[in-house]
């Protein structure tokens, strides 16, 4: 009985040691939302398909004052710009010669840059959990309350206690990976950045 007992016992050890040591992740992304009002970053996008195919690749910068405005520019391979204003958010493909608005109810959480625009309140919205280390990096997993929100779950990855990389797994069955690049926390950022104007000879659809 006493090998037995020995054996529970360790594994016992074992798991609670596995919990403890991947407590800090939701932690973390208290302490980055609670410690953050403005956010600079460069970004990799990846969009794979729900057949496990990669889709395109994309790189921009995303720019974020907290709570609830951001502007999140796509540079290559295609040119697009998501600006939230607070009350709206503008999508602009010069392209297509084409702005689509919506009021921030409707689209917020439909993007990274308007998840992490959101205020410190995250629970509020989203469920939790400690989603282990993967890659390097510590991972939670968000999913959101609301039944409309676009998306199934978040992954977010922290390397000690900067935010490096999400993960974002839609209703259609796609997951949208993001790798952040020289990340800075609380830069100076002008207004003008989160204010959009649709350019002369553009179609605006929407609110």
């Amino acid at each position: 009985m006493v090998a037995p007992l020995r054996r529970s016992l360790f594994a016992a050890a074992c798991l609670l040691l596995t919990q403890v040591a991947s407590a800090g992740a939701i932690d973390k992304l208290h302490q980055f939302l609670d410690s953050t009002r403005t956010v600079r970053a460069e970004f990799t996008q990846t969009v794979v398909g729900r057949n496990a195919r990669q889709g395109q690749v994309s790189s921009g910068v995303m720019v974020i004052s907290r709570p609830g405005k951001f502007r999140w520019q796509i540079d290559k391979p295609y040119a697009q710009l998501l600006v939230g204003d607070g009350e709206k958010i503008w999508i602009h493909d010069p392209d297509l010669r084409q702005v689509t608005v919506r009021k921030v109810g409707a689209a917020l959480g439909g993007t990274p840059a308007a998840l992490l625009a959101g205020d410190s309140r995250i629970e509020k919205d989203f469920t939790l959990r400690e989603a282990g280390e993967r890659d390097g990096l510590e991972w939670v997993e968000a999913i959101p309350k609301a039944p409309d929100s676009g998306f199934d779950k978040v992954n977010l990855g922290f390397s000690g206690n900067d935010l490096r990389a999400m993960e974002l797994y839609d209703s259609l069955g796609q997951t949208t990976s993001l790798v952040f690049a020289r990340l800075e926390r609380n830069p100076q950022l002008s207004p003008s950045l989160f204010r959009f104007t649709p350019p002369a000879n553009t179609d605006v659809i929407g609110d």
